[in-house]
C-alpha cells in the first residue's frame, strides 16, 4: 500500500484579519494543503517562516513592517526551498517586476477564488510559475521604471514628508546630493514636485 504524499505546508500572511481567516478556513477544506502558520505583518511572516519552514508562503503585497516583495527576498536567501506566492489588491506593473526579480513564483490579484488559489499553490509548489495574465499585460505595456535605484530609494525616504536633512542622514548622502536625486526624479516623471513624484511612483509600483 502506497503512502499518500505529505500535504503542502502553507504560510498565510495578510494584515486584514477577515481575509486571512476566510482563506485559512477555505484552504483547510483541501486534503493536500495545510496552513501551518499565519502572520499579519512582514516581520511576523519572516519569523513564522523561520519557525515553521513552510513549502509555500502566500504573502499579501502590502503589509506593515515590510512588504511582500521584501519578505520574499529574505525568504529566498534563508529558505530557498519555500516557494513564494504574492496576492495583491494593488497590481501595479512595478510590483510585478520587483516580485519576479525577488524570485517570487506566483503573482495573483486578491479577486482570485480560494479554489483557484489552492490550484496555484500546488502549481508553484511543483516548481512552476504562475502570473495573472492581466497583471502581466499591464506590466508589459507600462515599461520599465525611469528611476535609478538611488532615485527610487531617496523618493521612498521622502514619501512621509521627511525634510532633506533627515533623508540625507538615512541614505548616507549629502543634502545637496539628495536634492539632486529628488529633482532628477521629479523631472523624469514629469510632475511638479516631489510629493507628486512619490504618488506617481507608488501608483506604478516603482517605489
Amino acid at each position: 500500500m502506497t503512502t499518500p504524499p505529505a500535504p503542502v505546508r502553507v504560510l498565510l500572511a495578510d494584515d486584514e484579519h477577515l481575509i486571512r481567516g476566510a482563506l485559512v478556513a477555505l484552504l483547510s477544506l483541501e486534503d493536500d494543503l495545510v496552513v501551518v502558520a499565519e502572520a499579519a505583518s512582514g516581520p511576523e511572516a519572516l519569523a513564522m517562516a523561520r519557525a515553521h519552514r513552510p513549502d509555500v508562503a502566500v504573502l499579501d503585497l502590502q503589509m506593515p513592517g515590510a512588504d511582500g516583495v521584501t519578505v520574499a527576498t529574505s525568504l529566498r536567501a534563508e529558505l530557498p526551498d519555500c516557494a513564494v506566492l504574492i496576492v495583491t489588491g494593488h497590481g501595479r506593473p512595478g510590483h510585478l517586476k520587483r516580485a519576479l526579480a525577488a524570485g517570487v513564483r506566483g503573482f495573483v490579484p486578491k479577486t482570485v477564488s480560494a479554489q483557484r488559489l489552492a490550484e496555484i499553490i500546488r502549481t508553484v509548489h511543483a516548481g512552476h510559475r504562475y502570473v495573472d495574465s492581466e497583471l502581466a499585460a499591464d506590466a508589459i505595456s507600462a515599461g520599465d521604471s525611469p528611476l535609478t535605484p538611488r532615485e527610487a530609494e531617496v523618493l521612498e525616504l521622502a514619501a512621509d514628508g521627511a525634510p532633506v536633512a533627515e533623508i540625507a542622514e538615512r541614505a548616507s548622502l549629502s543634502p545637496g546630493t539628495v536634492r539632486n536625486y529628488l529633482s532628477s526624479a521629479v523631472t523624469k516623471l514629469g510632475v511638479e514636485n516631489r510629493h507628486a513624484a512619490v504618488r506617481l511612483a507608488r501608483e506604478q509600483g516603482w517605489v
